[in-house]
């Protein structure tokens, strides 16, 4: 039985939407071999989907159809340690695992890009399943059925402070509040700064990331469905982030540091501790610049 690893990811990064993502080294694990039928089951004991209608199942499927193999069934496995519904790409995990297993498989028939391809086209954007795939920072745009990406390694002295709230947020009901039209202004607004987080990326200048990181495309929508979502923004700038913004379409509002993961995690618990905050989690990250991996 192959074993897979697959990380959790970031996306949009406040002016990037649908665009923009990092891969983050907390990890679901799968484990899956071909098989006469379907037969899902979770290690951890989280309720998923057991049947045919599994997106790990669905998007393996995918990859079989795509290389002209005849499919019987496959037995799976998951370990899922990334939250579901909280905007650290949980469903992209299962895509990416779901593709890239498949894959290692039938032999690799296809490259990693021609796996982003298959995912995007799934996924319906390619924010959080590039990532999940390639890891580290992917910059990417979509073109009919190709997804033309940048990749580029994270440094290690990034910290991710992801806090997590408990409860969901669908990211169908996050694009619901977006408006279905906006303004030039506003448009050169998030392109300029979407162009500038990303150059800031690839040439290490993280000072830029807070210019970088604001929208108003997104953000001012849907922090009004993340109660204290705006205040863990403020909160973390005056703790000195970098940058602070909803992960993906949210609940989970990610600051990023660079004082050290010890340092960040004293931060995060110390604005969590504030009343409005009952239920609340957090996670002291770094980015994993591998992507998804066989073991």
């Amino acid at each position: 039985m192959l074993k897979i690893r697959i990380p959790a990811s970031t996306a949009n990064l406040g002016s990037g939407f649908d665009s923009l993502g990092i891969a983050l080294n907390l990890y679901n694990y799968i484990e899956i071999e071909e098989a006469e039928g379907c037969f899902i089951s979770s290690a951890d004991g989280s309720e998923i989907p057991a049947g045919e209608d599994n997106l790990i199942y669905l998007s393996a499927k995918k990859v079989f159809e795509k290389a002209a193999v005849p499919f019987r069934g496959l037995k799976i496995t998951e370990e899922n340690n990334i939250p579901f519904a909280r905007g650290l790409g949980s469903s992209s995990a299962c895509i990416a695992g779901g593709v890239f297993g498949a894959n290692e498989i039938l032999g690799r028939p296809f490259s990693k890009d021609e796996l982003l391809d298959i995912a995007a086209e799934i996924e319906g954007h390619p924010d959080n399943v590039s990532p999940a795939l390639l890891g580290g920072f992917t910059a990417n745009a979509a073109d009919g059925k190709k997804v033309c990406f940048v990749k580029s390694e994270v440094s290690e002295k990034l910290v991710f402070a992801a806090f997590v709230p408990p409860f969901e947020l669908k990211t169908a009901d996050a694009r619901a509040v977006m408006p279905k039209e906006v303004s030039v202004r506003d448009s050169v607004f998030n392109l300029s700064r979407s162009a500038l987080i990303t150059a800031s990326f690839l040439s290490g200048k993280y000072e830029n990331l807070k210019t970088g990181c604001e929208d108003k495309l997104h953000q001012p929508f849907r922090l009004p469905l993340i109660p204290g979502g705006e205040k863990i923004i403020e909160e973390s700038y005056k703790k000195g982030s970098l940058a602070a913004y909803i992960s993906g379409a949210g609940s989970t509002m990610m600051a990023i540091f660079d004082c050290g993961n010890e340092k960040a995690g004293e931060i995060a618990k110390e604005i969590l501790s504030s009343a409005d905050f009952n239920g609340w989690k957090y996670f002291i990250l770094n980015a994993d610049n591998s992507g998804a991996a066989a073991l």
